[in-house]
């Protein structure tokens, strides 16, 4: 039943670590807008929470919401009257301000500040008083009563509230799907966390109709379609002093009950799309960053949906992101936005294609250029083009893995030499649930387990086994904590990668007729020492960063 209660303060030291990193980035941000605005920047989280406010005479209520500006000091003959605006703040109001006090004789000052400072002003002007629903705690498995709880609580939820609790909620538990499912008699919600999907609570048809109603309006699509539709919707989340921006995008379809719909979770955090937060191991980093620092090539990522290629290529974007190089994309739908790159949608359900695209942009000189996908002959030829013409083409590609890829690469363009050094790196990569540590537990494989491992490590490098043991290992389980009810925490990448030498090269050549995906895997073993998907999770097993029924589940 819903409860007032005052903002939680706190929060866990990790949350606190990136929401300051989320806050430190914003800042700066900000700082490089008002240099292109022309506007003095402040930071606010210097007097944001001790601000004598001013009460009257300068802004009402009203304006400050409508113009996202917000008064900071009150001035006089002799002082400056100061506001702090937003990159949200229209142009035209800015200079109207400036205006009016000039025309009294007296002067305004306006600094732009940060959209999170602006909240936490807004709310000290303008305090709200609303209701604040029970957080969502997810049931493990036969534990009804919490499945019940949360149910009570989502169908208490006020109707012009219910979507936006659900989305503030599955972003606290940093989940990145909602499913919303009709079965018979209710509707189930479930939530993708860390890759795994849990239910949450079963709500009642005449509040589904509400959701529905609320889905429909905000993403433009009807909840009363009989074929399956695409939207998509954006929201701000304001938690502990510092903001991000959701894009969520929405699939509808007709099932036997009624509407069912998915929302995807895209968080717009730039800050956390850092190659450094990734996990990626020390060796693999060190090869993207030695492909992405030179001008030209093609790299191209693998793996299902919902392996995290975005994430891994837009981090390498950010990376790439400098005042001196030109970034363009297609994509298809856009999934985050990057300051400083431009970013084009694709509409491919309309008879657009990512090699018209491609064509149209490479006419703007760009230095690096990312698809987001190739499909077809005619992206890969125009892909390939590009990245021998002094251009860095990243790319997401189809395929189970990186000799399946490049064995799909040549099936797709044919043999050519020319192209034979235009692709220099292939990334397959899976997400893993990462075990907690606090309540991992460590046990003795049986005999079938250790052989099984033994084979599967079989032709490994020592160097990458890093001090293991093949005869005398353990394995980890997920155990019970507070902090993480099924043992798992987070998510971890395992990724393969597959450097494109003299010796893979050869097969786009033709100087080895044979180009199958083994006969691949193979000469990447045996010339740049390729660790697999399957062995590469093992390893993460046997690190006690993960399980090996993870490993399998995934890979």
């Amino acid at each position: 039943m819903p409860y007032v209660v005052e903002e939680d303060t706190h929060a866990l030291a990790e949350e606190s670590k990136i929401q300051q990193s989320r806050r430190d980035h914003e800042e700066k941000s900000t700082a490089s807008r008002a240099a292109i605005l022309g506007l003095p920047y402040i930071d606010s989280r210097e007097f944001e929470n001790e601000l004598i406010l001013v009460k009257e005479g300068m802004m009402t209520i009203e304006e400050m919401h409508r113009y996202r500006m917000v008064p900071l000091q009150m001035g006089s003959e002799y002082q400056p009257y100061r506001f702090g605006a937003t990159s949200n703040t229209p142009q035209s109001v800015i200079e109207k301000t400036k205006q009016k006090y000039q025309d009294q004789g007296r002067e305004a000052q306006i600094f732009l500040i940060t959209n999170s400072g602006y909240m936490i002003l807004m709310n000290r002007y303008d305090p709200p008083k609303k209701v604040i629903y029970d957080d969502i705690t997810i049931a493990k498995t036969g534990d009804s009563s919490t499945i019940a709880e949360v149910s009570k609580t989502l169908n208490s939820v006020g109707s012009d509230q219910i979507l936006d609790y659900l989305i503030d909620q599955a972003d606290r538990l940093g989940a990145s799907d909602i499913h919303v499912e009709n079965q018979r008699t209710y509707i189930r919600i479930r939530m993708r966390i860390d890759g795994a999907l849990h239910p949450v609570a079963e709500i009642n048809k005449d509040k589904y109709r509400v959701l529905m109603g609320a889905i429909g309006s905000r993403a433009n699509i009807s909840s009363a379609a009989t074929t399956s539709q695409s939207g998509h919707i954006q929201k701000e989340i304001h938690r502990e002093g510092a903001t991000h921006l959701l894009n969520i995008r929405i699939e509808t379809v007709p099932s036997m009950y009624g509407q069912d719909a998915v929302l995807r979770l895209f968080n717009f955090d730039e800050s956390m799309l850092n190659l450094d937060l990734l996990g990626i191991p020390d060796r693999e980093m060190a090869e993207i960053r030695e492909i992405t620092r030179h001008p030209r090539g093609m790299m191209l990522m693998v793996g299902p949906t919902g392996s995290g290629k975005s994430t891994t290529l837009y981090s390498m974007l950010n990376a790439l992101n400098t005042t001196e190089r030109k970034i363009l994309t297609l994509e298809d739908p856009i999934e985050y936005g990057i300051s400083g790159i431009t970013q084009i949608p694709i509409d491919t359900t309309h008879g657009q294609t990512f090699a018209d695209g491609l064509r149209s942009i490479l006419r703007l000189d760009p230095d690096v250029v990312m698809l987001g996908e190739i499909r077809d002959v005619d992206t890969a030829k125009t892909a390939i083009q590009a990245s021998i013409t002094g251009h860095l083409v990243l790319s997401s590609f189809h395929a189970n893995s990186t000799a399946a890829a490049f064995s799909r690469m040549i099936g797709m363009i044919g043999i050519n030499p020319i192209f034979s050094s235009a692709i220099r790196l292939l990334i397959a990569q899976r997400l893993v649930r990462r075990l907690y540590d606090p309540s991992k537990e460590a046990y003795e494989p049986d005999e079938a387990t250790k052989r099984w491992v033994r084979k599967t490590l079989e032709g490994v490098h020592p160097d990458r086994l890093q001090g293991i043991d093949l005869n005398n290992f353990k394995l980890y389980k997920p155990g019970v904590h507070a902090d993480a009810p099924f043992g798992f925490k987070g998510r971890i990448v395992i990724m393969e990668q597959m450097v494109v030498n003299q010796d893979i090269q050869a097969f786009l050549r033709g100087d080895i007729a044979d180009a199958n995906p083994e006969n691949i895997e193979k000469a990447a073993k045996e010339s740049a020492g390729l660790i697999t998907l399957i062995q590469a999770g093992t390893l993460a097993a046997l690190r006690g960063e993960t399980t090996l029924e993870e490993v399998n589940r995934a890979i």
